[in-house]
């Protein structure tokens, strides 16, 4: 049986009117849902936008990067391998063409990952593999997403 999920969010942008110029209008808005602290996002410096807040290349990034983590550390236990760190570092590659626009050629996720005994480290690599078809998130994307882990033990 097929399950629908509807999630929303608020976009609001409060800044000079665009009519100012492409230039000169400020790119600061803030995301919010129901219930949660809001995200106070601009576009990437790159384009314009504020260092100091999150872009939506990095907030692709993050949710990408969640969906992986989540479907792991679900898939790990089911496997029966214990994991008590995990650590992600990703990076995205977008290409900018001549007109402005653009797109994700890859992203690239680096998670490190520790298990609790030896003998749990090549299941935990191989249940890497397996997120790939459950991440709703990957599954969504149009550019491959590749992950290039690292396991380790925790040390007694």
């Amino acid at each position: 049986m097929t399950r629908a999920h509807t999630y929303r969010v608020e976009v609001e942008w409060d800044g000079q009117p665009a009519a100012s110029g492409f230039v000169v209008y400020d790119r600061d808005h803030v995301v919010t849902a129901r219930g949660r602290d809001p995200i106070l996002a601009s576009s990437d410096p790159a384009f314009r936008g504020s260092r100091d807040r999150w872009n939506p290349e990095q907030l692709l990034l993050a949710s990408i990067s969640q969906c992986h983590m989540l479907w792991y550390l679900h898939l790990a236990c089911w496997s029966g391998v214990v994991v008590t760190d995990y650590h992600d570092y990703p990076e995205g590659y977008l290409l900018e063409n001549e007109d402005g626009s653009g797109q994700f050629e890859a992203v690239v996720l680096h998670p490190v990952v520790t298990v609790t005994h030896e003998s749990m480290v090549e299941a935990a690599y191989h249940v890497h593999h397996r997120v790939g078809e459950k991440c709703f998130i990957a599954r969504s994307l149009n550019f491959p997403v590749r992950h290039e882990p690292v396991v380790r033990v925790r040390e007694s």
